[in-house]
């Protein structure tokens, strides 16, 4: 399903961790991320998948410190992913709900404090539907 007022376009977003194993671990056991592949050595970074989501996490280091982060993932069952995370222990910011926008959705904190959205399409809304202001239009 499409949702007009939430893009599912691909970013890949890089994560900096204190401790990018235990970060590792953590996405993949709490959130079911998968890891493609890494890198460096000693470890600098490794990809991690998760539907159509992908992220780079990285080591922290001087020139690169760890700052908290937002994120967004378009999942196709947000219910059986939020049982899981509650199951892990993640932190819950925001219990799963339906949005205005036609989305049903949750937000999590990870381990480092970056929150996480995940996301999955309700309803197909235009955003004029629900309030919002229309900037442009590709006509």
């Amino acid at each position: 399903m499409q949702n007009r007022s939430v893009p599912s376009d691909t970013v890949v977003p890089h994560v900096t961790y204190r401790d990018l194993p235990a970060a590792r671990a953590w996405l993949c056991g709490t959130f079911s991320f998968r890891e493609a592949f890494r890198y460096g050595d000693p470890l600098g970074g490794i990809q991690m998948l998760l539907a159509n989501a992908c992220i780079m996490i990285t080591q922290a280091t001087e020139s690169r410190p760890p700052s908290a982060s937002f994120f967004t993932v378009i999942l196709e069952d947000v219910d059986t992913h939020y049982r899981r995370s509650v199951q892990h222990g993640a932190k819950i910011v925001e219990d799963l709900h339906v949005t205005i926008y036609g989305e049903r959705q949750y937000a999590a904190e990870d381990l480092e404090g970056n929150r996480w959205l995940f996301s999955q399409h309700a309803r197909d809304l235009a955003p004029e539907e629900w309030g919002a202001d229309i900037s442009h239009r590709d006509d």
